[in-house]
């Protein structure tokens, strides 16, 4: 007699199945970290020109001088200053503010740092600091 064969999967082709799908997972969950740590450190950028904008606006309007303070300008931005993406209680460092020049930097999460418009503008230049900055225009 021959035996009827059973439908169904068996135990190694199961943990197989379930094994490739772990690793596929594994390697989804890092590519979204990263592009979630891209994602915040162009919104870091974009928060940066911004209030470059801000400060050559409040240049232009007080009579070419910028603020002593550069929360003085926050009012040439709609809104407020911007907060870092990442919830960093550090947030964007005012490295100078002063009547003549400013520099605003950043600390980027990824390791392509790309600078600024002025290199004379740096701060935390420590072993492995990903400084972002952008200084006066005028």
């Amino acid at each position: 007699m021959m035996k009827k064969k059973q439908k169904g999967f068996t135990l190694l082709e199961l943990l197989v199945v379930i094994g490739i799908i772990a690793i596929l997972l594994g390697f989804a969950a890092v590519s979204f970290a990263a592009a979630q740590k891209r994602s915040r450190d162009v919104r870091r950028r974009e928060d940066l020109k911004a209030m470059q904008n801000a400060l050559e606006q409040y240049n232009a309007a007080e009579g070419f001088v910028y603020p002593d303070d550069c929360d003085d300008a926050a009012s040439y931005m709609q809104g407020s200053w911007p907060v870092d993406p990442g919830g960093s209680l550090l947030g964007y460092e005012y490295t100078a503010c002063a009547v003549d020049s400013y520099c605003i930097c950043v600390d980027l999460e990824t390791d392509d740092v790309g600078n600024s418009s002025d290199n004379a503008c740096s701060w935390g230049s420590g072993a492995g600091a990903d400084y972002y900055c952008v200084a006066n225009l005028q």
